[in-house]
């Protein structure tokens, strides 16, 4: 691993897994990743492993052709393709979380676009692609599992910071763990809620966040998710103690 890293970034990740099997975002597989700090054209991410179990002894070092460089035996994900080709098509994003949150996986299947149902997931307003891995590569497994379907996930999230996958997931990002951490979070919550209110709106619209507020109330959660984050991690640490 790369000895210019802070130790404590590596702590965090390791607990931003953590947090997201607790907030109910992943259960036995899912993964989040963040870009090395000190190398822009390398991420770490866990060895494969439960999300609640990872440990930063868990932690790998990867190259953006997720090549790893200190797995020594330890087994890698077979989707960190995703991250790979995200980081390369998108410098600004520093952090990816991959999920299955199940709330979320309904807007993938059928002609209903996620919107922001609220202040907290603003993020959401500016759009929410989906990713239909069929349309390039027919029937697969429906994993993200080489390049070249890393290539076409990333090609259809385009600038966004949320994308769906057909019939799997969600992939969130964002410029910072904590963002990325927010973002994931969030989404599996608009998604509970705009399943209640389109069971309660009886062919009324929906009064969801417009592109506009969306952009003012994220420019805000920049700061105010910090608050989210300080919380999740305190927990863990009081866990685990690192």
């Amino acid at each position: 691993m790369n000895t210019s890293v802070d130790s404590s970034l590596i702590a965090d990740l390791a607990a931003a897994s953590r947090i997201l099997a607790a907030q109910g975002v992943v259960d036995s597989f899912g993964h989040v990743s963040l870009r090395n700090p000190a190398a822009a054209d390398h991420y770490f991410m866990s060895r494969t492993l439960a999300p609640a179990l990872v440990t930063p002894e868990d932690i790998v070092e990867y190259d953006l052709e997720s090549n790893s460089f200190n797995a020594n035996g330890r087994g890698s994900f077979l989707e960190r393709f995703i991250h790979g080709e995200i980081y390369k098509a998108r410098p600004d994003v520093q952090s990816i979380v991959h999920s299955h949150s199940p709330s979320v996986i309904p807007f993938g299947l059928v002609d209903v676009p996620m919107q922001a149902m609220f202040h907290s997931a603003a993020f959401i307003a500016a759009g929410v692609p989906v990713f239909d891995i069929r349309e390039k590569f027919g029937a697969t497994d429906m994993l993200v599992n080489n390049r070249e379907r890393g290539v076409a996930l990333a090609s259809v999230m385009g600038p966004k910071d949320v994308v769906l996958m057909r019939a799997h997931g969600s992939v969130a990002c964002g410029p910072t763990l904590q963002t990325a951490v927010f973002r994931a979070v969030y989404t599996e919550v608009n998604a509970r809620i705009q399943h209640w209110t389109a069971s309660l709106k009886r062919g009324n619209s929906m009064a969801s966040l417009d592109a506009e507020e969306g952009r003012l109330a994220d420019a805000f959660n920049e700061n105010a998710g910090k608050r989210a984050w300080e919380l999740w991690r305190s927990k863990v640490r009081a866990e685990v103690n690192w």
